[in-house]
């Protein structure tokens, strides 16, 4: 995990986001959003799909589950150095654990291809980056208004 944006931890009642993304540019729109909409989410970040698995298996650097708290959500990028959005897909999906959090997959790619896999795999939605920052800052926004505020997240075990 290389970044923590954290406004407040100490309720643990708030639903945890896990953002698993590479890109320093995509993470800084994302957080910057979260602060205009005032949103006090407990944020971690993953840059690559290795770190993302410990994080949420609980493993490696992650074994203590006070550094790796149950995400209600997580946003993943497909793209990413290593073990790739597909393949952290597939290990979720198939881990009993853990494949009931909700993936939300936020790339670039609008390959059908991708898209097919990504919902055969049981991803929960997926979002396609835009290009311009306008429409990234609208695509961002409409996530956290959906996910946080009109859907009902699964309880926490």
């Amino acid at each position: 995990m290389k970044d923590l944006f954290t406004a407040s931890h100490q309720n643990s009642q708030l639903p945890i986001l896990l953002v698993v993304e590479d890109s320093d540019e995509d993470f800084d729109v994302l957080t910057r959003i979260m602060q205009e909409l005032s949103y006090v989410y407990p944020t971690y970040r993953c840059c690559d799909g290795d770190d993302a698995l410990d994080f949420l298996l609980q493993t490696g650097k992650y074994s203590k589950s006070a550094l790796a708290p149950r995400p209600a959500v997580v946003l993943l990028d497909l793209n990413l150095p290593g073990t790739d959005g597909r393949e952290v897909i597939e290990i979720v999906k198939q881990d009993a654990t853990i494949k009931t959090i909700p993936l939300v997959v936020f790339t670039t790619s609008s390959n059908p291809k991708d898209i097919d896999f990504c919902y055969r795999q049981g991803v929960n939605s997926y979002l396609l980056k835009p290009m311009g920052i306008e429409a990234l800052n609208q695509t961002i926004r409409k996530f956290f208004h959906y996910w946080f505020e009109t859907n009902i997240l699964p309880s926490q075990p």
